[in-house]
């Protein structure tokens, strides 16, 4: 409908394969994964690879949660240069690959390290690929995030989530017209509830483990109370006042590999600083206050995180874990 948002397609949607003769081949040690903590697109990609245990396969690079006029910047490391790839800013990294692009400078952005060029920013793809192009490269006991025989599931539900969901509350956000907030407000509480009714009776939206489909809701879901429901607008209810999603999201706020990969500040900062279009002078807020070592007796559905697999034990490298500003 008319002014209402949509989400800009990735220009850049090459496929890293685990093919000898691909245009970007599987190899350990060859590419950086460039995130914001603060991006619920990236924070699935920093996710997934933590689960898989491809950190030291796959670098990582964190850039600023509060992107200047050019786009995102490594200011929190050391000079404001990224130490593996030499650069300032995303977007020369985007340039090496190609002199002009038309979407801006959007994360998780795959970086190939020995050219500079970035190969991808399709955060669609990115964690499909990690799941089904690195598993050589898994670390012992990884879990199956897109196992075959629920991929048909997954994907049917993951379909709903991205259109009424993860992307709606930008529409609301960003809608310039009241009849494009409305439409956007309506599908995602149509969307929620239809999650709550979903999940009150089974642990995980797919299968008894926790698959691609929980960790594309999880990181939306976990920004809502504290970012979506005030500073978007999406404000029927919150997360916390629904009782099973709120149990869901402390179920794996508690999960290790997925709760540690979560940092607040780096959510309230990007969200209240960076759209000054909807709070002029940057405001961040003190609240909510979010308890997330409440019990929440999901077990009692039965299943388990990971099925046969076993979670991560290496630590997190995310600072300020679940940390408040």
């Amino acid at each position: 409908m008319s002014n209402a948002y949509t989400h800009a397609d990735s220009e850049f949607a090459d496929r890293i394969l685990d093919e000898p003769d691909a245009r970007w081949p599987v190899a350990p040690g060859r590419y950086r994964l460039v995130a914001s903590l603060a991006c619920p697109w990236a924070s699935r990609a920093v996710l997934v690879r933590r689960l898989l245990g491809l950190e030291d396969v796959i670098s990582l690079g964190i850039v600023d949660p509060v992107h200047d006029e050019k786009d995102w910047r490594f200011t929190l490391d050391p000079g404001g240069v990224d130490p593996v790839l030499g650069i300032h800013h995303l977007a020369e990294a985007y340039a090496t690959r190609r002199s002009e692009w038309h979407n801006g400078t959007s994360v998780p952005a795959i970086v190939d390290v020995p050219s500079g060029k970035l190969v991808t920013n399709d955060f669609a793809t990115i964690t499909l690929d990690f799941s089904t192009e690195w598993t050589s490269h898994h670390r012992p006991g990884a879990p199956d995030l897109y196992p075959q025989a629920w991929r048909d599931e997954i994907d049917d539900v993951m379909a709903r989530v991205y259109t009424e969901f993860n992307d709606a509350v930008y529409g609301a956000g960003f809608a310039k017209s009241q009849a494009s907030y409305d439409d956007a407000h309506r599908r995602i509480f149509d969307c929620l509830d239809w999650l709550s009714e979903r999940l009150s009776n089974r642990r995980y939206l797919v299968g008894d483990h926790l698959t691609e489909a929980d960790v594309r809701l999880f990181t939306t879901l976990v920004r809502f109370d504290a970012v979506y429901h005030g500073h978007f607008k999406c404000n029927r209810n919150k997360i916390t006042e629904d009782p099973v999603l709120d149990a869901y999201l402390l179920d794996l706020m508690q999960t290790r590999g997925v709760g540690d990969t979560v940092n607040m500040t780096h959510i309230k900062v990007h969200y209240h600083r960076t759209h000054r279009n909807l709070n002029r002078y940057g405001v961040v807020p003190a609240g909510p206050r979010q308890d997330w070592t409440r019990r929440h007796h999901r077990e009692q559905l039965g299943g388990t995180p990971f099925g046969d697999a076993t979670p991560p034990t290496r630590p997190s490298e995310i600072p300020d874990y679940r940390s408040e500003p």
